[in-house]
């Protein structure tokens, strides 16, 4: 499963791990030419995935960003404080021992502490073992790492890292949807 973040700086290629964290990464939604269409399953809609869909992170902007450590997004508001999972409260994290802040381009939820997971989401521009148990890791960047994120990292920022020159989410394509797909194959 992958999907791309548009962003204004270039584009993104995400690997979603949706077997091994699926309340972070699966959704019920189907993207057939430009159309999504909520699909109901055994499943409850599921958050990432769900949010790319419904065009949640759509303009979004990248309010935080330091330089050898992450870039953050995921707050409509573009504060860094506001942000909404599909169920209108906060979710738990799903750490998995075998997944590892051990390579540049990871992502994972941002949070408040454990079990506070909402919209909000970071790319790590290095390794971080220090994060790993802390926060869900839900996909890993798979094309635009030397490009598009090495641009992303080299944008000055203010004292507070908030980037002088905005960085914008401006769209994010669905690439392939296997628990959508299989819903439609079973109808």
């Amino acid at each position: 499963m992958s999907v791309t973040l548009h962003t204004s700086l270039g584009e993104l290629k995400v690997e979603i791990f949706c077997e091994a964290v699926p309340k972070t990464a699966e959704v019920t939604c189907y993207s057939n030419e430009r159309t999504l269409q909520l699909i109901r399953t055994t499943f409850t809609p599921q958050n990432f995935l769900a949010l790319c869909a419904s065009g949640y992170y759509d303009n979004c902007i990248w309010h935080r960003n330091i330089k050898g450590f992450m870039i953050q997004t995921g707050d409509p508001g573009g504060t860094g404080k506001g942000g909404q999972s599909i169920w209108g409260k906060p979710f738990e994290d799903e750490i998995r021992s075998t997944l590892k802040f051990n390579n540049r381009g990871i992502l994972a939820m941002a949070n408040s502490g454990p079990d506070t997971n909402k919209s909000q989401f970071f790319i790590t521009y290095t390794k971080q073992p220090h994060l790993d148990g802390k926060y869900t890791i839900f996909g890993k960047v798979i094309d635009g790492a030397d490009s598009t994120l090495d641009a992303m990292e080299r944008v000055p920022v203010n004292p507070k890292n908030r980037p002088l020159n905005e960085i914008q989410l401006t769209h994010v394509t669905i690439h392939a949807n296997p628990v959508a797909d299989a819903e439609l194959a079973g109808r």
